[in-house]
């Protein structure tokens, strides 16, 4: 399998990775959509280094990585709501955002970095989120 092909699929992999912890936590953007995130953004900074002339600059990639950035902001957008004077989803779009911020590494050739990234994030899904939990419960007792 060519090199392209297997950053797709790492990448495919570690936007699953993500995505099942937020099924695991009820989310409705899960494996599919944080898959196809990272998945999409390592697509396009590989499209836009395949498609460069050789003579042309690096700030060419660079145009196509922020285009994406853009794109995921305006999906993450979407996803954020606010209603009976409660926000919802932050979590969800900063986890999308970061997602496509892997691909886009996977997409560069960085898999090192988009695995540890990875690993972290899974890290702030969870672990953080029994912390933010037993300080909720505090605060509550201190009122």
């Amino acid at each position: 399998m060519t090199l392209v092909y297997m950053r797709i699929l790492i990448a495919l992999g570690l936007g699953i990775a993500l995505g099942a912890e937020r099924t695991f936590a009820h989310k409705t953007a899960g494996m599919r959509t944080y898959g196809l995130v990272s998945m999409g953004a390592c697509l396009f900074v590989m499209l836009s280094q395949i498609a460069l002339p050789a003579n042309a600059s690096i700030s060419n990639v660079m145009y196509i990585a922020a285009a994406v950035v853009t794109g995921i902001g305006f999906l993450c957008g979407g996803v954020i709501i606010f209603q009976n004077h409660h926000l919802s989803g932050l979590t969800t779009a900063a986890g999308l955002w970061l997602t496509a911020g892997i691909g886009m590494a996977v997409g560069f050739g960085q898999v090192p970095l988009a695995t540890f990234v990875t690993v972290v994030t899974l890290v702030v899904f969870t672990i953080l989120w029994f912390i933010e939990q037993v300080i909720s419960k505090l605060s509550k007792r201190s009122r």
